[in-house]
């Protein structure tokens, strides 16, 4: 086959993708911000390698609100249930944005905190806005979307959660905070992985002592 007439299957069918994710996006209220629009999280655009782009669904001006990410362990114990709760309810009571990534455990704590005190939450994702990973935390989406929330991403429509998407996920958790309150974390996690970049990028980083109990 010619190779002019292979670039221009090739063309077709990338502009056929494109069109097909904007009506997507267009019909599901999906919007995207770039580093030079005045929405950008302006913290974010001064670490290295910010995204071009963020897919937002949701109040694209929530970035206006200062930002304190909250992250912890998937399997977490009922005590850091709490204290990540607890926290994201008096920060997000005093006009705080709580960034976190949507997964189970903390992250999802420390989403419904915000939620009960009626304040504002930023779910940052590790695959297209489209894709909702965990599943089962769909509902705790559209809580957030409907208490004038967000859900952003770097990936495009169609990007579904792969692991190597949530390492370069968690430097946007940080890079949109201004602070990181980390509650519990194991030795080699996705949760330490953030507190790295955090520190990369000047951020501060305060950690939740453990429970302890005393006989």
């Amino acid at each position: 086959m010619d190779e002019k007439i292979c670039h221009q299957i090739l063309d077709f069918q990338k502009r056929k993708i494109a069109v097909k994710s904007l009506k997507y996006m267009e019909y599901h209220n999906i919007d995207i911000i770039s580093i030079a629009d005045k929405e950008y999280p302006p913290y974010l655009r001064e670490i290295y390698n910010p995204p071009i782009c963020l897919y937002i669904k949701g109040n694209k001006n929530i970035f206006k609100q200062l930002g304190v990410g909250i992250i912890g362990c998937r399997e977490c114990s009922n005590y850091g249930k709490e204290v990540a709760q607890k926290f994201s309810y008096d920060l997000a009571s005093n006009s705080i944005n709580i960034v976190s990534g949507l997964a189970k455990g903390i992250d999802s704590y420390a989403h419904l905190g915000a939620l009960y005190a009626k304040g504002l939450t930023t779910a940052v994702l590790g695959s297209g806005i489209d894709q909702i990973y965990p599943k089962e935390n769909a509902y705790l989406v559209d809580k957030i979307l409907r208490t004038n929330g967000a859900i952003i991403s770097e990936y495009p429509i169609g990007t579904e959660p792969t692991k190597m998407n949530f390492p370069a996920r968690n430097r946007i958790i940080s890079g949109i905070s201004k602070g990181l309150l980390v509650v519990e974390a194991k030795k080699k996690s996705g949760t330490l992985i953030t507190v790295d970049f955090a520190l990369e990028q000047g951020r501060d980083v305060f950690i939740i002592p453990r429970q302890y109990q005393f006989s």
